[in-house]
């Protein structure tokens, strides 16, 4: 079970992976896919729920019924979450109105701003909040109901409402079929047959000698329904009767290659899609940019007298435009109306790549730079990360560049360490452990091209570097001091500067300079270490 490889991260014994492996990887596998945090560190800290605490850390908490926080200060969104995992499944049970009535617990203390008698795990948490709260910057606040389960919870309710009213908050429910979604694993090929009227098709090729063509379709959504749903008979089978769509699934497997994981039909985005197919189904293929495909193999050709282009598809994948098609299959399970889903039509772009992996992969990276997508997914596809990643994998490091990778079924690897992370550590190594914390965005735009620079980064030099920097959080965690991530990046930048030093002189050293700099001032370790000030500080000590 997938959710479980993330509790090998957890060091639990044997009869504590077999009572909470599962759930417990849940947890972290759900917020990975939601908050897009990747590190296990990272996750972790999220947790507050009072069995997680007393199993992996042996500490008294209570959770409040919130099982976990997020609070991300660069997008300004405080998440809540509300777990519920069932170990045997039962079809007439899902999420449940009490346990969103349960959170009122936790935010009550918000509320008040009181947290006197609340326990320290969650009172931290709470206090986070109301600091952000009563700051100048605006805050959203998000509860996420999470199950693995697929009934979930009725929005469109008034005791939901008024909860919303009350606290000033968004709830969201995420059911397994959406964890399902964000980690669609490693397709098989798939192949797809259709045919449309051939006024509906452009042709496209790069060499007139090559057989190698790539096309623009206008295609209807009855069609990209069938073609990309999990029935492979439908698929293949022009002359399919269009009722047979309704209740059909999406191949998830199709969207491996796709940055953008779905957002819910809550977003205004998807609002619009679906507003479109309903009431202005002609006018689809204007409002929207469509989808981009790529496939190993496609064989087409003119049929009827040149009237109609038929087209098969082998090894395709959809590399842009993925949130589009999984918010038209959820108006095809919600709202099914053959007439509309065969009148609305859509632009597609097929490409014909071959085994060409790294075109597959620059046509993602390209097509989807054009959309509101963020630096960090776009690099995450291109195939020098790629590389990177399979270099790294062959040293027994996994590499994470998308939510959801716990890497080969049965490899056992020393180390997990996400693309964000690695960033970090290359950018603190050379030089700037102060920006690799604060400007965490730039690492993947004006910073990109040094960081990870193409003529000068050693692979076998970075392998190195990673297992450096556990070592180095090995040794903080066994010292006397408060130990966290921040530290560790300016331990590299500090054993760069000092290389006959070793981890735990380093360590020494770096206490001292945060006792030294603004010793008046009330600045936390943590407040200090992201101020430019604190650099100059260490590059003019010792």
């Amino acid at each position: 079970m997938k959710s479980k490889k993330y509790s090998e991260f957890l060091n639990l014994t044997p009869e504590q992976m077999e009572k909470n492996g599962s759930r417990f990887g849940f947890y972290l596998l759900a917020l990975e896919c939601i908050t897009n945090v990747k590190e296990i560190s990272d996750l972790v800290d999220m947790v507050i729920d009072t069995d997680f605490r007393s199993v992996v850390y042996k500490q008294k908490n209570n959770d409040l019924g919130v099982d976990a926080v997020n609070i991300d200060e660069e997008d300004r969104k405080i998440q809540l979450f509300n777990f519920k995992y069932r170990d045997s499944f039962k079809v007439k049970k899902g999420q449940e109105l009490g346990d969103m009535i349960d959170v009122t617990k936790f935010l009550i203390h918000i509320a008040n701003e009181n947290t006197d008698k609340v326990t320290s795990i969650t009172k931290n948490k709470i206090n986070k909040i109301i600091e952000a709260l009563n700051s100048t910057d605006v805050w959203t606040i998000e509860l996420f109901m999470v199950s693995n389960e697929n009934r979930a919870l009725e929005l469109e309710n008034p005791t939901v409402d008024q909860f919303k009213d009350s606290y000033g908050m968004k709830v969201k429910t995420v059911v397994l079929d959406d964890i399902v979604s964000y980690i669609s694993g490693f397709p098989d090929d798939l192949s797809a047959k259709f045919m449309v009227d051939s006024t509906s098709v452009m042709t496209y090729e790069i060499d007139k000698l090559s057989s190698s063509k790539s096309y623009l379709i206008k295609l209807p959504l009855a069609e990209l329904i069938r073609i990309t749903c999990k029935n492979e008979e439908l698929r293949n089978n022009i002359n399919a009767d269009y009722s047979k769509l309704q209740g059909q699934e999406i191949e998830l497997s199709l969207l491996f290659d796709n940055v953008r994981g779905y957002l819910g039909a809550t977003t205004k985005f998807n609002k619009n899609i679906i507003k479109t197919i309903v009431e202005d189904p002609n006018k689809f293929f204007m409002f929207n940019n469509g989808i981009t495909m790529t496939a190993k193999n496609i064989t087409a050709g003119d049929k009827n007298g040149n009237k109609k282009f038929e087209c098969t598809i082998n090894g395709f994948q959809i590399v842009n435009g993925g949130q589009t098609l999984r918010t038209i299959y959820e108006f095809n399970k919600s709202q099914f109306d053959e007439k509309s889903l065969a009148n609305a039509e859509v632009l597609v772009r097929l490409f014909q790549t071959e085994t060409d992996k790294e075109l597959t992969n620059d046509i993602a990276e390209y097509t989807n730079s054009q959309n509101a997508i963020s630096s960090i997914d776009l690099k995450s596809i291109s195939n020098y990360q790629i590389q990177i990643g399979a270099y790294l994998e062959a040293m027994g490091i996994l590499y994470v560049r998308k939510s959801g990778d716990t890497g080969k079924k049965d490899e056992k690897y020393i180390h997990r360490i996400s693309m964000e992370k690695t960033a970090q550590l290359l950018y603190s190594y050379k030089g700037y452990p102060d920006r690799a914390t604060n400007q965490k965005k730039a690492l993947f735009e004006k910073y990109y091209d040094d960081i990870f620079d193409v003529e000068t980064l050693d692979f076998e030099f970075l392998a190195n570097l990673i297992i450096k920097y556990y070592e180095i959080e090995k040794d903080y965690i066994d010292s006397k001091y408060d130990e966290y991530h921040q530290k560790y990046l300016y331990i590299i930048y500090i054993m760069e500067k000092y290389p006959k030093k070793s981890i735990h002189e380093c360590i020494e050293l770096l206490e001292d300079y945060l006792i030294e700099y603004k010793k008046d001032d009330k600045l936390s370790p943590a407040r200090k270490l992201i101020q430019k000030g604190f650099k100059d500080h260490i590059d003019g000590g010792k």
